[in-house]
């Protein structure tokens, strides 16, 4: 098995700022490159990145260079690594221009720099998602997976189900 990751930004990505002032977050290199160095994987994958944004500010530009890339690559199994806040238009977005792979969007609540973030519980499901399921649109969070067309979320406590 080989799997595709997509960095898009979001909270996963996020992390305290070493150059500049305040307490405003940063984007460096992907939280799952760090996760995979911890995990020793027993699968060949690539990381690449399509946009270092908060999901808020994620357009349909930005969805179109995504699945630009997804196109370009010579994958089937894609996790895309993206904001909670706008994951679900993006995985509909790619719906309708993806229909021959798998695609897992998954993504944290809290950063992966943080000691107690769910980040590496979301990306661990979605990679062992990517194991079960043949191809499809899916999000993976809080311990589920579920298609793009059935996921919902309750925006009180941010929850998926």
């Amino acid at each position: 098995m080989k799997i595709l990751f997509i960095q898009t930004g979001g909270t996963i990505d996020k992390d305290y700022p070493h150059t500049t002032k305040g307490w405003a977050f940063e984007f460096g290199e992907p939280a799952t490159k760090r996760i995979l160095e911890k995990l020793n994987p027993s699968f060949k994958y690539k990381i690449i990145t399509c946009a270092q944004k908060d999901s808020l500010e994620i357009t349909n530009q930005d969805r179109q260079i995504i699945t630009d890339a997804i196109k370009q690559q010579d994958y089937n199994k894609i996790i895309i690594t993206h904001g909670t806040d706008t994951m679900i238009e993006t995985a509909e977005y790619l719906a309708k221009n993806i229909n021959d792979k798998l695609i897992i969007i998954t993504g944290a609540m809290r950063p992966e720099r943080f000691y107690n973030s769910d980040a590496p519980i979301n990306l661990g499901s979605a990679i062992a998602a990517a194991n079960i399921l043949k191809e499809g649109i899916f999000i993976s969070m809080h311990g589920i997976v579920k298609s793009h067309s059935e996921i919902k979320r309750n925006l009180n406590t941010g929850k998926y189900f």
